[in-house]
């Protein structure tokens, strides 16, 4: 069929568009008090000089970078991605999938990773996951709770209520937070039936992960602002010139490895534990 003439009505690159939306409504309907609520906790770490730490395995890196640093982001979010659960590039042989699907199963290397830093008691932590069940993000949380910071969690409730429960502790990443954020992504994450293909394609969850990662920076920058704390933000120079952009930039990383450099010093009195 010549493609000016070809009916697009059911392509299943439009059924997939028609499923994000449905991922953006839902969310806009049912996920704003949650998506406020946590809002509110990144403030309050952020303005008293603490930080937002985050944390993903898999492909829920993806909203950990998304939040910071990029064009539109500001400090006080602390990514956490450790390669060995999120390096996708290498899907065979060393560092391949099979490794970082196991270990990502493998409880107790939560706590093990979170060692390597310092908590503060201003400071709090998103942790994403699609289906919430596995052994690392699960130590994560607890880990955190134990460290007396709230916990967010962000993931479909869909897909995580479908799932067996796998850590020792019989929770799910959602009965472990303080606030808990659904991307509203299905069960499965893909959406998109094919004909002549026995299972979907088209995964939502990042549709859902950016969404909400997004509403949740706008919402932390106005409450800043408010409190009289603006944040510095990382700007295109398309927007205020090369010379700003950069002057701003170097502003920016400077603030942010001032927050950082708590991450890696136990100040007096605290310890990591």
């Amino acid at each position: 069929m010549d493609e000016l003439t070809r009916d697009f009505s059911d392509s299943p690159a439009l059924r997939y568009l028609e499923a994000a939306q449905q991922i953006l409504t839902q969310i806009r309907e049912t996920q704003m008090p949650a998506i406020e609520a946590a809002a509110r906790i990144c403030a309050d770490s952020i303005a008293s000089g603490g930080l937002v730490h985050l944390f993903g395995t898999g492909h829920s890196r993806i909203p950990v970078e998304e939040i910071f640093p990029r064009h539109g982001s500001f400090p006080g979010f602390h990514p956490i991605v450790e390669l060995s659960l999120t390096n996708h590039t290498q899907v065979v042989g060393a560092n391949g999938q099979r490794q970082a699907m196991y270990l990502e199963k493998l409880e107790g290397f939560g706590e093990v990773i979170l060692r390597n830093f310092v908590f503060r008691a201003q400071d709090s932590m998103i942790v994403f996951s699609n289906g919430g069940v596995n052994g690392v993000v699960i130590d994560v949380a607890l880990s955190a709770k134990r460290r007396g910071l709230p916990v967010i969690a962000v993931l479909s409730l869909a897909h995580s209520l479908a799932s067996p429960v796998r850590h020792s502790s019989g929770k799910r990443l959602g009965e472990i937070a303080d606030v808990t954020i659904d991307n509203c992504s299905p069960v499965g994450d893909a959406m998109v039936s094919i004909d002549g293909l026995a299972t979907p394609v088209g995964p939502g969850s990042s549709i859902g992960y950016v969404a909400v990662v997004n509403m949740l920076k706008c919402l932390v920058a106005e409450e800043l602002v408010r409190r009289g704390k603006p944040p510095l933000v990382l700007t295109s120079a398309a927007l205020i010139g090369s010379e700003a952009s950069a002057e701003l930039f170097d502003r920016t990383y400077d603030d942010y490895r001032a927050r950082l450099a708590q991450v890696y010093g136990c100040p007096s009195g605290e310890t990591t534990e």
